[in-house]
C-alpha cells in the first residue's frame, strides 16, 4: 500500500511511477496470499476445543470474522471511495495504508497472549513424502493387520502436538508408504521412504475434500457476475432515484450490507433455533450451511434473470434506448449474493479448518480461497464461450454491447442451471464424505 501511495503522491508519469505502482500491486497479492489463509486459522486456534464454553465461541468466530471483513469492504466501497473522489487518489491510497499500519500494530500488541501452535514443517513436503514413499514401495504387500503399519509411539515427544488419525480403508495404495520393510528401522527412518499412518491419513483427508472443493469453483464463478454482468445490467437501467444518479458499481455495497445483516441474524437467531431442533451445539453442520448457500446462489441468478426479462420487455415497449426500469430492482439479487456468502463462504471456511489436519489448516484454508480465483477464470471462460456460440450466425448474441439487442436473461438462466447442477453434485459428494477420525 505504501508503494502504491508513493506512486500516486510523488511520482507523476514516466516508467518509474508504473514500476512502483505494479510493485505495490504484486506485493499486495503476496501479502494477501499470506494473510488470508492464515488469519482465519490463527484466530480459530485461539479457542480451546477441550472447553465447551470456548468451543461454542469458536463456532461463532468464523461468523464474526467475516462480519469484520465485510465492514472493511463496506468502508472501502463508501468512505474511502468518497475520500478519493473529493481529495484525490493520493489521499485515498494513504488512508488504507494507515489502516494496514494500525492492523499490524494491533496484531503485535496482542502477541504476548496468543496461543501458538507448534510448527510441523511444510505441509506440502509432508504430502510429497507420502506420495514418494508410496511409489517407492509400489510392490510392497500390505499387512493383514493395519496395526502393523508404521505410527509414532504414544509417548513420542512430538506426539504432544499431533492429533493422530485413525486408519481408514480408502485409497489403500497410499498405505504402502507406511509399510515397514524388513530392512527398515522405524525409529530411525527416512520420511521419504517410511511415513506414519497419520501422515498418510492427512493426505487422504485432503484428497477426500477435493470433490467438495470443486463445487466452490462453480459457486464463485456464479458470484463473479455481481462485479461483471450485473454492472452491465445496471448500466442499461434507469439510474435516477429522485434527484440522485446511482452508479451501478455502488450497488455492490448492498452485498456488504447484506452480509452485515445476515451474520447477526444467523448467529443470534438461526443458530439458536437450529440448536433446539437438532440438539447439536453447532446448530447445523458446516456442509449443511455450505449447501444452503449453494441453494441461495441459484436464487441469485433466478432473481437476476427475472429482472432482466422484465427490463427487456419494458425496453421493447418504450422503443430504443434505456429501459425505464429502476436500477433499484437489482437490490434483491445483490442482497441474495450477501446471504449466499454468509452461508457458503463461512461454511466452507469452517469445513476446511475443522477437517484439515492441524499441520495443514492454513494450506487447506488457502485451497478454499483458491476457489475464488479459479471461479473468476471459469466465469470468464463461460462468458467467452457463450459469446462465441451465440454470435456464430452473425447475430448480436446473448451479451452484446447494447443489452437491449441481446438476451442476458438466457445467460442468467444458464448460470442458474449450472448452480442447480453444482448443488446436486455437492449433495452427492457431501453424503459420500467420511469425516476424519482422531485417535
Amino acid at each position: 500500500m505504501a508503494a502504491m501511495s508513493i506512486s500516486a503522491s510523488f511520482l507523476k508519469g514516466g516508467s518509474s511511477q508504473s514500476v512502483v505502482f505494479f510493485l505495490g500491486l504484486y506485493m499486495m497479492a503476496i501479502g494477501a496470499g499470506g494473510i488470508k489463509p492464515c488469519v482465519s486459522s490463527f484466530g480459530a486456534d485461539q479457542f480451546d476445543d477441550s472447553s465447551p464454553a470456548e468451543r461454542l465461541k469458536k463456532y461463532s468466530f468464523f461468523n464474526w470474522f467475516f462480519f469484520a471483513t465485510y465492514i472493511g469492504s463496506f468502508v472501502s466501497g463508501t468512505a474511502v471511495v468518497w475520500v478519493q473522489d473529493h481529495y484525490g487518489w493520493a489521499v485515498g491510497l494513504w488512508l488504507p495504508t494507515l489502516f494496514i499500519a494500525l492492523a499490524i500494530a494491533s496484531f503485535l500488541l496482542g502477541s504476548s497472549k496468543y496461543r501458538m501452535q507448534k510448527p510441523m514443517g511444510s505441509p506440502i513436503v509432508r504430502v510429497f513424502q507420502v506420495i514418494v514413499a508410496a511409489i517407492r514401495k509400489w510392490n510392497a504387500v500390505l499387512p493383514y493387520d493395519d496395526s502393523l503399519l508404521h505410527e509414532l509411539p504414544e509417548k513420542t515427544p512430538m506426539a504432544a502436538d499431533i492429533h493422530k488419525l485413525q486408519h481408514t480403508p480408502a485409497l489403500r495404495f497410499l498405505d504402502k508408504a507406511a509399510v515397514i520393510s524388513s530392512t527398515e528401522d522405524p525409529s530411525d527412518s527416512d520420511p521419504w521412504r517410511l511415513c506414519t499412518v497419520t501422515q498418510v491419513e492427512e493426505l487422504k483427508v485432503i484428497i477426500g475434500m477435493l470433490p467438495i472443493w470443486t463445487t466452490g469453483i462453480v459457486f464463485f464463478a456464479v458470484l463473479a457476475q455481481f462485479s461483471s454482468t450485473f454492472l452491465e445490467q445496471g448500466r442499461s437501467m434507469d439510474k435516477h432515484v429522485g434527484a440522485f444518479a446511482v452508479p451501478p458499481a455502488s450497488l455492490a455495497s448492498f452485498d456488504a450490507v447484506s452480509v452485515l445483516i445476515w451474520v447477526p441474524v444467523y448467529d443470534r437467531v438461526l443458530v439458536p433455533a437450529a440448536r433446539r431442533l437438532t440438539g447439536s451445539a453447532r446448530g447445523i453442520s458446516e456442509l449443511q450451511r455450505y449447501g444452503a448457500g449453494l441453494l441461495l446462489s441459484i436464487l441469485v441468478m433466478v432473481a437476476a434473470a427475472l429482472v432482466e426479462t422484465r427490463r427487456l420487455a419494458l425496453a421493447s415497449a418504450h422503443g430504443e434506448g434505456q429501459s425505464s426500469m429502476s436500477i433499484l430492482w437489482q437490490v434483491p439479487q445483490y442482497f441474495l449474493v450477501g446471504a449466499s456468502v454468509v452461508f457458503t463462504c463461512v461454511g466452507q471456511t469452517e469445513f476446511f479448518y475443522n477437517e484439515a489436519p492441524p499441520s495443514m489448516r492454513s494450506l487447506c484454508s488457502a485451497l478454499a480461497l483458491l476457489t475464488v480465483a479459479l471461479g473468476s477464470y471459469v466465469s470468464s471462460l463461460v462468458v467467452t464461450t457463450v459469446a462465441w456460440l451465440t454470435t456464430r450466425g452473425g447475430g448480436p448474441g446473448w451479451i452484446p454491447d447494447d443489452l437491449n439487442d441481446g438476451h442476458l436473461e438466457r445467460f442468467f438462466w444458464l448460470l442458474a442451471a449450472m448452480s442447480a447442477l453444482n448443488l446436486a453434485v455437492f449433495v452427492y459428494c457431501a453424503t459420500q464424505y467420511k469425516r476424519k477420525t482422531v485417535s
